[in-house]
């Protein structure tokens, strides 16, 4: 009887890990339950879309520039990546300082996400980001040793991937995971069943630029603690922490601004005088 519960068990296990080992990547890239695209982009002063040709298709970008009263010559540009249940629609409001802070602001869909082609990998998502940066980089407009990376969620092991493969000024990393294989364990998976690993920790401790990581102390997707080892091991981070979860972090976007505008400066890629 001992042995028929154990084999039991064992057989709803195995069945379980083949399950996930199918439908995972529909559970790290959850694109078919976002919302619609918008038109949110008509109403961006400014705003250019580029198409960006991969193996796989077409990719959409925005290009945000700084505002016009900023100076001349190339500026300062951020590479933003989103999270893994959102689309570049839902960050231009938020992260349209950037522009008023002299910098320009290159976001990027993630294929088989909004309007772009293809379908999302690990794989797919790097050629995607190596795109972008180089369609960014050879801009007049934007000065090529001032370049940020910054990701949100999943898009934290979007720049960090980038950021192991193009030179960058510094790199922001905001409610995100040490590895998608650690997240993994959560679920009482072994880890090499994991398709798309982004092991963001091996990349930020040979990251030899400023980090800033940015977590919530309440966050129940990804815990404090990944936030926290990705600060430790990074060679010039600073870490902030705020009193949120996940999806509602920054839980203020004034102080948010405060912050990344010292970092920035520090880092050297804005000037002090500078002001939001």
């Amino acid at each position: 009887m001992l042995v028929q519960i154990v084999l039991g068990v064992l057989i709803l296990y195995l069945a379980y890990c083949f399950f996930l080992f199918l439908f995972q990547r529909q559970i790290l890239f959850p694109r078919s339950y976002i919302p619609g695209t918008s038109g949110v982009a008509e109403n961006i002063p400014g705003m250019e879309k580029i198409w960006l040709p991969t193996s796989y298709g077409k990719i959409e970008a925005w290009f945000i520039p700084p505002a016009q009263n900023r100076g001349t010559g190339p500026a300062p540009a951020v590479i933003f990546a989103h999270g893994n249940a959102e689309l570049i629609d839902f960050w231009p409001e938020e992260l349209g300082n950037f522009a008023l802070l002299g910098m320009g602001l290159l976001l990027v869909e993630y294929p088989g996400y909004g309007r772009s082609e293809g379908t999302p990998s690990q794989k797919s998502i790097i050629e995607a980001l190596l795109a972008a940066y180089d369609a960014l980089v050879s801009r007049k407009d934007v000065d090529p040793s001032r370049i940020v990376l910054f990701g949100r969620s999943l898009g934290g092991a979007a720049v960090c991937a980038l950021a192991a493969k193009r030179p960058s000024a510094a790199l922001i990393l905001m409610s995100t995971f040490t590895s998608v294989r650690s997240l993994a364990s959560k679920f009482l998976v072994p880890g090499f069943l994991v398709r798309d690993p982004f092991d963001n920790l091996a990349i930020a401790g040979s990251y030899s630029g400023p980090v800033l990581i940015i977590h919530g102390r309440n966050d129940s997707l990804i815990p404090y603690k990944h936030g926290v080892a990705l600060h430790r091991i990074t060679q010039r981070s600073e870490m902030l922490t705020y009193d949120c979860r996940h999806n509602d972090c920054p839980p203020s976007w004034d102080i948010f601004w405060w912050d990344v505008q010292a970092f920035l400066q520090h880092a050297g890629i804005i000037e002090d005088s500078q002001e939001k």
